[in-house]
């Protein structure tokens, strides 16, 4: 069992560049420009470092920094009233594993675009449900009963299938 210490700063600063990846896909799932990702970024990891000691292992590090996270990239968006607008997702940013089939790389682009599309709830449980997380541990991350995150999940996918549809791209 790890024991991590709030005044420990090379834990933490092990576990924020462990899980960068993490950080970094919220923070470009729910701003616009680089100057507000980065802004975002620090937030975000100022809100972990701030309640860093209220981790008790009572679930996965990575589940509690997403739901620090995500709670801290709501917050930011309602508090400074922007409006959020779509922004193309580049597979390289969000480190898929590499697609050589140019029809397949097509699809998922296509499929990212429709995510931006859907409201901030929304995002964070499609990000949790793509990094294969369990219905428990988006429930966890997201403050939802299990039951709630797979109706959730089930609208999710009929909302994107109606959207793939009005934009006439068919999926195989």
């Amino acid at each position: 069992m790890i024991y991590i210490f709030m005044d420990d700063k090379n834990a933490f600063i092990d576990i924020i560049k462990g899980n960068e990846g993490l950080i970094f896909k919220i923070t470009t799932l729910y701003t616009n420009t680089a100057d507000d990702r980065d802004d975002l970024y620090q937030e975000i990891v100022y809100q972990l470092w701030k309640s860093f000691s209220s981790f008790k292992e009572a679930s996965k590090i990575s589940t509690w920094m997403y739901r620090v996270a995500l709670n801290t990239a709501i917050f930011h968006l309602k508090k400074s009233k922007r409006n959020v607008a779509t922004i193309p997702m580049d597979l390289e940013i969000l480190k898929l594993a590499e697609v050589r089939d140019s029809v397949e790389e097509e699809k998922i682009q296509k499929l990212y675009a429709h995510i931006q599309q859907l409201n901030l709830l929304e995002k964070g449980i499609v990000l949790l449900y793509l990094e294969g997380k369990n219905h428990e541990e988006i429930a966890s991350v997201v403050g939802l009963s299990t039951s709630n995150v797979g109706t959730k999940l089930s609208r999710i996918r009929e909302k994107l299938k109606t959207q793939i549809i009005k934009t006439k791209h068919t999926w195989n």
